[in-house]
């Protein structure tokens, strides 16, 4: 498996921040809290969303610490880049395969942030996390188990 900085072919300077952002916010709340990677989210240039399975509802303190854990991982300006790998030499457990595509191909694509996070993704990306600007929740909810955080970058 090689691993290369993200390339133009992956890169949308619009989104790409924003994607990146989610990322590290996925990667902190798995840290954090235990939880897996968000249930579901919507991504866009000037805010985002996502939903993770929860048992109760993020106290103003926690996330407050989200979001400073968030920043200080884009502050630490850590390289973006990602490897190729065949499905089946991936060790069990490391990635939900459940959320592939039923027409996946065999190969995909691995996003690392550093050695802080990394997942399975097609998406655009920065190269690097300073790149990113200021995380900063904008809102959460919780509701029916799923705690809502609402987020945007101040560039």
């Amino acid at each position: 498996m090689e691993i290369n900085e993200a390339s133009d072919k992956f890169k949308d300077d619009g989104i790409a921040p924003m994607h990146t952002a989610e990322h590290i916010l996925n990667g902190t709340m798995v840290k954090m809290f235990g939880c897996r990677r968000a249930q579901s989210s919507h991504v866009e240039r000037k805010k985002s969303k996502c939903d993770y399975a929860l048992p109760r509802q993020l106290s103003a303190e926690e996330v407050q610490a989200v979001e400073r854990a968030v920043n200080e991982v884009i502050a630490a300006d850590m390289p973006v880049t990602f490897e190729f790998a065949e499905v089946g030499s991936l060790s069990e457990g490391r990635f939900d395969l459940s959320r592939l595509p039923e027409d996946a191909t065999q190969t995909v694509r691995i996003v690392h942030i550093g050695d802080y996070d990394e997942c399975l993704c097609v998406g655009a990306h920065v190269q690097h996390t300073s790149q990113i600007g200021h995380f900063r929740i904008s809102s959460t909810r919780f509701e029916g188990g799923v705690q809502r955080i609402v987020f945007r970058l101040d560039r």
